[in-house]
């Protein structure tokens, strides 16, 4: 019995399978991968800021901005890493040639570099849809990895780019054999224009039904969108309860206290004496889901001065939360000082809910929800 022939490059004779098509494809996914690249790295350097960068406190809203646009990428990109591995997987059906030489080394680089961008890319992908859905079946810690897996990103790109430049430079503008590609072939059912108008519509569908989750106007439509903004306690979304950090209630004995050159203590009923400000700012998660809201308590910086901080103070914020990676918060000197930041006793007019803080939490312009610290109990002024 004659066994079928191994399947050759040539095997797949459909012209969707063509270098034009890979590079209009590749620049799309570049432009969403480039996106989240970005925005990913900013909400990475608001949690861990490095020395020598400095992260102001304007605009407001700006985290809420990044990282809606870091999910929506993301999101974006599935179809769009779906449509171009489709395009190039019979080129690994092509054979090396022999014996080896400089055009092989070039394809085993090639290969690889495809294969680690990938698999880098696919899990990249995976985990962070997996992360909107605050769910964590693996054993590592998901931030470390995600940003480890950014740069493995970014690399084998960079490498894949390098060997395919002269194909992409050739193929980056419309040709001739493009314009006279108008009648559907009988292999696909499908125009190299009509590919391109059906992955795009994929891609923005995918976008338009999840972006609703950062962008309230499309709220009704966000049938993909993991949250609704506007569901939970007081109008906004919990994703740590009380229950869940260990704080089941608060006692008659609960004092606030600032440890700075003056030590001061305040029961509830003494802070909400002081001299109160209101700030509308959203929460802004790193799930990608934000909504806006108003908040009203004690701005940080007069709280610093009663305790005679000196200006350009930068402040440990402490929960009561038990354990987690989040029970303390730093405040560096531009949030701190900056009018909008408040410890914040109440919300949307009403007394802050035991899940969202009660009876304290702290609210800054410019920041990812995990730092706007809640059941807060003490401030240190440590610079």
């Amino acid at each position: 019995m004659k066994l079928p022939a191994s399947p050759t490059e040539k095997s797949f004779p459909s012209p969707l399978h063509h270098p034009r098509v890979a590079t209009v494809i590749g620049r799309w996914l570049g432009i969403a991968v480039t996106i989240c690249f970005l925005t990913g790295l900013f909400s990475h350097f608001q949690q861990d800021t490095p020395g020598w960068l400095h992260i102001p406190s304007r605009p407001a809203s700006l985290y809420r901005v990044t990282q809606g646009l870091h999910v929506l990428s993301g999101t974006v990109a599935v179809p769009l890493l779906l449509a171009k591995l489709w395009t190039v997987y019979p080129k690994l059906f092509a054979k090396l040639p022999w014996p080896p030489s400089r055009q092989a080394l070039a394809g085993v680089l090639e290969r690889l570099s495809i294969l680690v961008l990938v698999s880098a890319m696919a899990l990249e992908l995976f985990i962070g849809f997996v992360n909107t859905l605050q769910w964590y079946p693996w054993p590592f810690p998901f931030k470390q990895t995600h940003y480890a897996l950014a740069w493995i990103i970014i690399g084998a790109l960079l490498v894949h780019l390098a060997v395919k430049f002269p194909l992409i430079v050739a193929h980056w503008r419309r040709t001739t054999d493009e314009v006279t590609d108008s009648l559907p072939p009988a292999i696909t059912g499908l125009t190299r224009r009509g590919l391109f108008r059906t992955v795009a519509g994929a891609a923005a569908l995918a976008g338009i039904t999840s972006v609703g989750q950062s962008v309230p106007a499309l709220g009704p439509v966000a049938v993909l969108a993991p949250r609704k903004p506007n569901v939970g306690p007081q109008g906004l979304p919990v994703n740590r309860t009380a229950h869940d950090a260990g704080v089941t209630g608060i006692g008659p004995d609960w004092r606030f206290t600032i440890k700075g050159p003056r030590e001061l203590s305040y029961t509830l009923d003494e802070l909400q004496e002081l001299p109160q400000s209101r700030s509308d700012l959203p929460i802004a998660c790193v799930e990608g889901w934000s909504q806006g809201a108003r908040w009203e308590g004690i701005r940080i910086r007069d709280l610093l001065q009663l305790c005679g901080a000196p200006e350009g103070s930068r402040i440990r914020v402490v929960s009561m939360e038990k354990g987690g990676f989040y029970a303390t918060s730093e405040l560096p000197p531009e949030f701190a000082g900056d009018p909008l930041t408040l410890l914040a006793l109440r919300l949307n007019g009403g007394e802050l809910a035991l899940d969202h803080g009660y009876p304290a939490r702290i609210i800054a312009p410019n920041r990812p929800g995990v730092l706007q610290t809640k059941w807060v109990h003490r401030l240190e002024v440590i610079a």
